[in-house]
């Protein structure tokens, strides 16, 4: 069995989830209808044809949930609050009763000597807003700042991390560039201007958590080193074109408050005085990391499989996109390369050097097709190995001077894994979602040890 490598004293150790995909109750208290909920609602749309509308019932099993983040030693548990939930038409005033059960939450984890990071949006756009626009409105972004000021206001004194988006690189591609995730649009390029209206919905409400009292503030968002399928020019022009949209499209305007070079004319708006919004400071740098990208030029070979979600990519676009070869792959097919993640954050320290705050692994984890065994066990060896090995590439990437001060695994239960339904299982905790029964598996059980190893070093 791996161990935990020597990680910095206070470093964090915690689990994340997002709120459509665990907490059911969708006609509960007031919330409104998401894009998901419209989304899931349409045929065909969701692999197994199921929705988030139960999910893990976490909104009624919240207290169990969180005892059993207790029992496993997590510093802090990364969750999501439902926009809808709390402005069930996505304007106007609080939900009060919306926002009473992440009250309710947020004492539960701190009552456990859990810190609570919230993210405000986490892809549960209300459906209100999609009709009115969506993210192709810029008048989205400064929804987002208001519904930011009333969750800061009711939480910002007890909430210990915050995130105002999570992975907006994927709200943007699959989302609308692609048509996979909610809305569905088929934008293609046309979607860009949708990356920057998140990235304004952000800088505001990065401005307005501020203002409403909120501290120690940053982003999850997805990032990967991208390998061009071999060294022909037109591989290696493809595959930078595609680092660029991909990754820093995303990261250059939050920390140097600048597009790559030639996007600037692809957004819309007054986009100078909008980055200046945008790169407003933040406390630290969320990254979401699963699997490098390894890119050919059309018509070229592209070595490896496909990556389901970009591998689909509309005809006439100017890369082809595959996942790397030569390494294991979890149940949902993605290839397993931890020296990726390790790669990626070194990256980060290269390009942005002394403005690159602190960072933080805001998810990383890995879906098998886990079964509770006769003797009521989830054998999960896999998932254990793959987490040892991550977090030996953190250690590497702290080695080599980056700041890193914090890992959160996804996730801590089983649940409901967007257009893939619940086949895909990412948990350390096998949920049964007949009977909503909760079994730890062995990656639990050995983080779990390794983490009371760790306190007991601290102490």
């Amino acid at each position: 069995m791996p161990e935990i490598p020597d990680l910095p004293a206070g470093f964090t150790f915690g689990a994340a989830t997002a709120s459509y995909q665990i907490e059911g109750a969708v006609d509960e208290d007031g919330r409104g209808a998401s894009v998901w909920d419209t989304f899931c609602a349409e045929p065909g749309r969701i692999k197994d044809g199921t929705t988030g509308a139960v999910a893990c019932d976490h909104f009624h099993r919240y207290v169990d949930d969180v005892a059993l983040m207790k029992d496993l030693g997590l510093d802090a548990y990364r969750f999501s609050i439902a926009w809808p939930r709390i402005q069930p038409s996505g304007q106007g005033p609080a939900n009060q009763v919306g926002l009473d059960f992440y009250d309710r939450l947020v004492d539960e984890l701190l009552a456990a000597g859990i810190e609570p990071a919230a993210t405000l949006f986490h892809w549960d756009l209300p459906q209100a807003l999609q009709d009115a626009g969506g993210w192709q409105s810029r008048e989205t972004a400064g929804r987002l700042a208001d519904y930011a000021t009333l969750v800061g206001e009711r939480l910002g004194d007890r909430v210990t991390r915050w995130m105002p988006l999570n992975e907006p690189v994927v709200v943007t591609l699959l989302g609308h560039a692609l048509g996979i995730h909610a809305p569905g649009l088929q934008l293609g390029f046309d979607a860009l201007p949708i990356a920057h209206h998140l990235l304004l919905g952000h800088g505001l409400a990065v401005q307005a958590l501020r203002s409403a009292g909120a501290t120690n503030i940053g982003i999850a968002s997805n990032h990967a080193p991208t390998w061009p399928a071999s060294d022909a020019p037109e591989d290696r022009e493809a595959a930078a074109l595609y680092d660029t949209i991909y990754n820093w499209i995303f990261a250059d305007p939050i920390l140097t408050g600048a597009y790559p070079d030639g996007f600037d004319g692809f957004m819309p708006g007054p986009v100078e005085e909008d980055l200046k919004i945008i790169s407003s400071p933040l406390d630290f740098f969320g990254v979401n990391y699963y699997q490098p990208a390894v890119v050919a030029a059309p018509g070229n070979p592209l070595p490896g499989n496909a990556i389901d979600e970009v591998g689909a990519m509309p005809e006439g676009m100017p890369f082809q996109v595959g996942q790397p070869r030569g390494f294991p792959t979890t149940g949902f097919g993605w290839s397993v390369v931890p020296d990726g993640l390790r790669e990626i954050l070194t990256t980060f320290q290269q390009r942005y050097g002394e403005r690159l705050p602190p960072l933080y692994i805001t998810e990383n984890g890995c879906s098998y097709p886990d079964v509770v065994d006769a003797d009521g066990s989830v054998h999960d060896a896999e998932r254990t190995a793959y987490l040892g090995a991550h977090l030996e590439a953190v250690r590497q990437a702290i080695d080599a001077g980056v700041d890193v001060r914090g890992y959160f695994v996804w996730s801590i239960l089983d649940n409901f894994e967007w257009a893939e339904g619940y086949g895909e299982r990412f948990g350390l905790v096998h949920v049964d979602f007949a009977t909503q029964r909760r079994t730890p598996k062995d990656s639990y059980r050995w983080l779990q040890e390794q983490l009371r190893g760790r306190a007991d070093q601290e102490r």
